[in-house]
């Protein structure tokens, strides 16, 4: 499975235009305001319905224009499937595949996506709740049948919050918490249990990837669960005990909803001891370890996205990092200013932005700026 090309039509500064993506590695490179990050969100947008720089997706609409409509081919063995994304200023909103509504098992027919930005490094420094979304996202992507647990979780905590609000008010008795704890209990230890047994997977590719990548000390992840309950009834009594304060705050203050994915260097949080560059690398290595998790588990390997991933790195670890996207199968889009910056003796397709508009040439070859053909 891998994506074949492009295409745009009024979505922030790129021109109407077709790109194709080649087998493995695609380089778009080109001075700053080019439009290159552009082109990586919009992959993002036609395959996930999810921005990856933007919360207000209606930016991502042209000065001037009316509509944002992205679509993006998919070939996968002998069939070609169409994802297509558009928001018009009214904002009504399109997420389609095949002319049909996108649907969560519809993701099943595109590959994962892996994204490295220059503000994503809130992966490693921001609050847990990112890196548990981001673990959750891998689980699901791992192991599809169990996609269910974090919804049935978030059920199940929000009905006990919800309790605890109209016990407050005298609207409800205390017992009947009882059930939803239960409940809690059971999907909460499920996925917990899931959480580790990914990070387990996680762990040895993320240790490798980090010393491959020259981050100066022991890399490793560990997973940190707020409770140590060996069955159910143990963690709805935790529950039970947390009862009173739970009441007086108004919310539920103890489960997975709160557990943390540590990312260590040495032994030492990088999120509150590490410098940026090596919060930049632990991203990477965490990219290049789900990857190979997704791999072993025998799913399709992601699609990276990388954003100016290779300015800060000296040349060294730009081998190593073209190295590892050349041998890791699967696809990655790669933006640069220059296009010597993805070091020579790896195949890739090069693309060349100017302005908003894109041409293909063969690699280490100048452009000439004759856009695309819609």
């Amino acid at each position: 499975m891998r994506v074949t090309a492009l295409r745009t039509l009024g979505f922030r500064n790129l021109a109407p235009a077709q790109l194709r993506l080649g087998e493995g590695i695609t380089l778009l490179w080109g001075p700053n305001g080019a439009g290159k990050s552009n082109a990586l969100e919009a992959l993002c947008l036609a395959l996930s319905g999810r921005s990856c720089r933007t919360r207000n997706e209606r930016e991502a609409i042209a000065f001037g224009q009316q509509l944002a409509r992205i679509e993006v081919e998919v070939a996968d063995g002998g069939e070609t499937r169409g994802f297509l994304w558009s928001l018009d200023r009214s904002g009504e909103r399109r997420h389609l595949v095949d002319d049909n509504p996108v649907t969560p098992e519809h993701y099943e027919l595109r590959p994962p996506l892996a994204i490295f930005l220059p503000d994503r490094l809130t992966l490693v420094k921001g609050p847990p709740s990112v890196r548990r979304t981001h673990l959750d996202r891998l689980c699901a992507a791992l192991w599809p049948g169990r996609a269910e647990l974090r919804r049935r979780y978030g059920r199940a905590l929000a009905q006990r919050n919800a309790l605890l609000v109209r016990i407050r008010r005298g609207s409800a008795p205390e017992d009947s918490l009882a059930a939803w704890e239960q409940e809690l209990a059971a999907a909460g230890l499920e996925l917990i249990a899931t959480r580790r047994e990914a990070v387990d997977l996680l762990a040895p590719g993320f240790a490798e990837a980090a010393a491959e990548l020259c981050l100066p000390g022991a890399a490793a992840l560990r997973y940190l669960p707020r409770t140590q309950a060996a069955g159910p009834e143990e963690l709805a009594a935790e529950l039970r005990e947390r009862r009173a304060a739970d009441l007086a705050r108004g919310y539920t203050a103890h489960g997975p909803h709160l557990d943390e994915l540590a990312v260590l260097l040495d032994g030492r949080p990088l999120r509150r001891y590490g410098s940026q560059g090596e919060q930049r690398t632990a991203v990477l290595a965490l990219l290049f370890a789900e990857r190979r998790a997704l791999v072993v588990a025998g799913r399709r390997p992601p699609l990276m996205l990388l954003d100016d991933v290779m300015s800060e790195l000296d040349a060294r670890r730009r081998a190593q990092l073209a190295r590892r996207l050349a041998e890791g199968g699967g696809q990655a889009v790669l933006t640069a200013t220059e296009p010597d910056h993805l070091p020579g003796g790896y195949p890739r397709t090069e693309v060349a932005l100017r302005r908003g508009e894109a041409i293909t040439a063969p690699a280490g070859e100048q452009p000439s700026a004759t856009p695309l053909a819609a």
